[in-house]
């Protein structure tokens, strides 16, 4: 028996509760994955072209919102127009961010490399630590000390 006693002949019982199922196919789901392949490319274009015309410092206010307007208005036909439209420039924006991200990462690892992160103080102090715990005698420390005094080696 169905909702309010009527006969519900399609659903199936199982000990006494109806069961719903449904039959889907290779087909069905090859066609579901490709519109959420189609509708992620989309939101990917989407936020690519939003995020470039935001980028841009050349464009006026007045014209990223006339474009803004026009994705949003337009969602299927406007990114492609951008992309027609301001495809070289959004391309050399790109390039340009991927050069200075790497002028700023090159110039991260030459301070980082340069710098051992510690001086002679550091190194003095570190070497009276193992002189004072018994870890080095005292002919060692007073080699390691002139080593360090020296600029010559670190501990």
């Amino acid at each position: 028996m169905g909702p309010l006693g009527t006969e519900a002949p399609w659903v199936p019982e199982y000990g006494g509760a109806a069961v719903t199922y449904a039959e889907v196919g290779s087909g069905d789901l090859f066609w579901t994955a490709l519109w959420v392949f189609f509708l992620a490319t989309f939101i990917w274009v989407f936020i690519a072209v939003v995020s470039d015309l935001f980028r841009d410092h050349e464009l006026s206010g007045v014209a990223k919102a006339i474009w803004l307007v026009g994705l949003v208005v337009f969602p299927m036909l406007g990114p492609l127009a951008y992309v027609i439209v301001r495809g070289r420039g959004m391309a050399e924006r790109a390039a340009s961010q991927h050069r200075v991200a790497e002028e700023q990462f090159a110039g991260y690892v030459r301070a980082t490399a340069a710098s051992s992160g510690s001086g002679p103080v550091d190194d003095l102090a570190r070497l009276a630590a193992l002189h004072s715990n018994g870890t080095i005698d005292d002919a060692e420390f007073e080699t390691m000390k002139a080593r360090v005094m020296a600029g010559t080696t670190t501990v």
